[in-house]
């Protein structure tokens, strides 16, 4: 049993950060059903295993949310359960009839999170957007380039994932737990401009700190300024992972790579981390990523091979934690963090829209066959 079996959560379909937040929920061991709109129902293959591996762990449930019976339908489910996802625009789920207001109203108890990229207000709020975009707004993006190159995005796992999914299961899980509590429902703002700012803490504790420089990208400790902390070519043009920060890590590092016993200038000294890093990209290319990883692996040089997807998937060490797993054929992730008592598990593979309709209004809302019957015929369900 996972650490959230017990619960109960409505998630409304989305895309990308409101499906990542119903995963993690779900692989705790949460009851989570997903609402899928009519139109989605009706198209696919049912014969073919849906692909995408963020729907893993959830039934679904297809209904028409522009029928006054398919909203009110939702509303029901609601009444049943401990917490709802939804990710359309501010202003949408109210106009479509299961805004805040109207389900806290139905279920006082009840955590409505709400996944945007602005959030609900702010002169941004109503406009359209990407992680792109979230991370550039927060301060975030311009952090993320060489000295004097282009900002560049590490695809869309700060906002989206970090800053957004990850956030609003943070925060739904934390407000249910009041709820549990003795306190009340509420709503749950998760935007990803705001936790991408909050992810970014640390960078901010170092600026107070005088030790970031905001203004100059690419020369600090941690944005692949220093010798000790970036990434290296290899003669096989594959790369290799360095962060020799500490001065006994670095000590190692001097040793591996033959640098040990020679007048080097302070490890910290700014002045010289262009030319030291020149120096260790010239012995880094004397061998391959593999030598490398032979020599380092298993040492305090805090060293790590690039690995490619594919190859991460085959690593020893990913392999002894079961770090991946395949489900229907499909290689993904596996569910984190571990728990030593009540460990997270894939309740189930991704289900086609609509796909366990009946059975949902049979469970949660305790519905016969005549009754789902006539809501299919209104087409409320699909």
């Amino acid at each position: 049993m996972g650490a959230l079996s017990g619960l109960r959560i409505v998630e409304v379909a989305g895309i990308g950060p409101g499906p990542f937040t119903a995963m993690m929920l779900a692989d705790m061991g949460a009851d989570v059903i997903r609402v899928d709109r009519s139109a989605q129902v009706r198209g696919g293959d049912p014969a073919l295993p849906p692909g995408d591996s963020l729907n893993r762990g959830r039934r679904s449930i297809g209904l028409d949310l522009k029928s006054p019976d398919g909203v009110e339908t939702l509303l029901r489910l609601c009444e049943q359960a401990d917490g709802l996802i939804e990710g359309f625009r501010p202003g949408v789920a109210e106009r479509l009839g299961f805004g805040p207001d109207v389900v806290l109203a139905r279920n006082p108890k009840l955590v409505f999170g709400r996944m945007t990229g602005w959030g609900q207000e702010g002169p941004y709020a109503l406009t359209a957007g990407h992680d792109i975009n979230y991370i550039a707004l927060a301060g975030v993006l311009d952090t993320f380039r060489r000295d004097g190159g282009q900002p560049t995005p590490p695809i869309n796992m700060v906002g989206d994932f970090g800053g957004g999914g990850m956030l609003l299961a943070y925060g739904m899980v934390c407000a249910i737990l009041s709820a549990k509590l003795g306190g009340e429902g509420q709503v749950v703002d998760a935007a990803m401009v705001d936790g991408s700012a909050t992810l970014m803490s640390m960078i901010w504790a170092f600026k107070g700190m005088g030790i970031w420089d905001s203004e100059a990208p690419g020369t600090n400790l941690l944005d692949t300024g220093t010798h000790f902390y970036d990434t290296y070519e290899c003669a096989d043009g594959r790369w290799v992972s360095i962060g020799s920060i500490e001065p006994q890590f670095y000590a190692e590092l001097l040793k591996y790579t033959g640098l040990e016993g020679e007048d080097l200038p302070s490890q910290m000294d700014k002045s010289q981390w262009g030319a030291l890093k020149e120096r260790l990209g010239a012995i880094f290319k004397t061998k391959t990523r593999d030598e490398w990883s032979e020599i380092m692996e298993g040492t305090d040089v805090c060293f790590a091979p690039v690995l490619s997807m594919d190859e991460a998937t085959r690593h020893p060490h990913n392999v002894e934690r079961g770090t991946f797993l395949t489900l229907n054929g499909i290689v993904q992730p596996a569910p984190a963090p571990r728990f030593s008592v009540t460990p997270g598990e894939v309740q189930r593979p991704p289900a086609h829209a609509g796909q366990h309709t009946d059975e949902i209004l049979e469970d949660w809302l305790g519905l016969d066959s005549d009754s789902i019957a006539e809501l299919r015929s209104t087409g409320a369900v699909a």
